[in-house]
């Protein structure tokens, strides 16, 4: 760039699309440390009292729950032969957890340390993660990852499951949108994120690719307020922010490789908590913008 000062292509740079992108970049921090969690750690998610749960603290089958920076406890033991993966939180703080082992979704009433079996559905792959309508409708995503394809399901509020569509790929993360128009599944192995339209019955229609990776996986994927989609990068070591219209915003590098999946906590909605299956550890960092349920 004969010319151009050094400062003058900082500028230019700064300007520029990617130049913003690097300019806003984060970088997180341990929130609970290595091994805390098992290679198993996935779910994070957050209730109305800003407590942090995740699957399989110290043992496979568990519930750990974070309630503060490296402050992390058993919550409870799944019934015998259950392991989790996904968690949500109703708006009456009732916890489902996708049993993959089961082939169930799991209820844990407000208030109580219990699980039982909201809904069972033997056709079911492996119950992977799950996304709630604020409605209370579920839907989970189905993968059976020895053929690289998948299922997405959904399960309305009586337990009640229906086949939304087969012979996917390597169905994994899923999301509601902020306004419940949009539902949002990811392929991990096609590295394909997928968008539909959504009414308040929980039915889908007008399937469109919203974007495609060239490398690395895709594991879980939570949204904020403006319905960005943030999407933890398997083995490429950062969340993707992605916007509603498909466009890549901001690559949030993590301390580690392998993300499984995020939540959004704290007080005003801005700590995105990771997990991190390698490590056994979750990550945190701050955010621009609070997640969809602190509207």
């Amino acid at each position: 760039m004969k010319g151009v000062s050094f400062l003058s292509c900082i500028a230019l740079l700064l300007l520029s699309p990617m130049g913003t992108l690097l300019a806003d970049q984060r970088h997180s921090e341990d929130w609970v440390k290595d091994q805390v969690f098992t290679s198993g750690v996935e779910g994070p998610a957050v209730n109305s009292k800003g407590e942090l749960f995740a699957v399989n603290f110290a043992k496979e089958g568990t519930i750990g729950k974070v309630t503060a920076q490296h402050k992390a406890s058993h919550f409870m033991t799944l019934p015998e032969g259950s392991v989790g993966n996904g968690i949500r939180f109703d708006k009456q703080d009732n916890m489902y957890i996708a049993d993959y082992a089961g082939h169930n979704i799991l209820r844990v009433d407000a208030g109580t340390e219990v699980a039982y079996v909201f809904s069972h559905q033997p056709k079911m792959n492996q119950p992977n993660d799950i996304a709630m309508m604020d409605s209370g409708i579920l839907f989970a995503s189905d993968p059976n990852w020895s053929n690289s394809s998948g299922q997405l399901w959904r399960i309305d509020t009586d337990g009640v499951t229906q086949l939304l569509e087969s012979d996917m790929g390597t169905t994994n993360g899923v999301e509601v949108s902020p306004d419940n128009k949009r539902l949002y599944v990811n392929e991990s192995v096609q590295r394909k994120v997928w968008v539909y339209d959504l009414n308040m019955q929980g039915e889908i229609s007008n399937k469109r690719l919203l974007i495609e990776f060239a490398d690395h996986g895709l594991d879980g994927m939570r949204t904020d307020i403006h319905g960005n989609l943030y999407i933890a990068r398997y083995g490429a070591g950062v969340v993707a922010v992605v916007s509603a219209s498909g466009e890549l915003l901001e690559e949030i590098r993590l301390k580690g490789q392998h993300p499984t999946n995020v939540a959004f906590g704290g007080e005003d909605g801005h700590s995105l908590f990771i997990t991190m299956q390698k490590r056994g550890a979750i990550e945190h960092v701050r955010v621009k913008y609070a997640g969809r349920t602190f509207m």
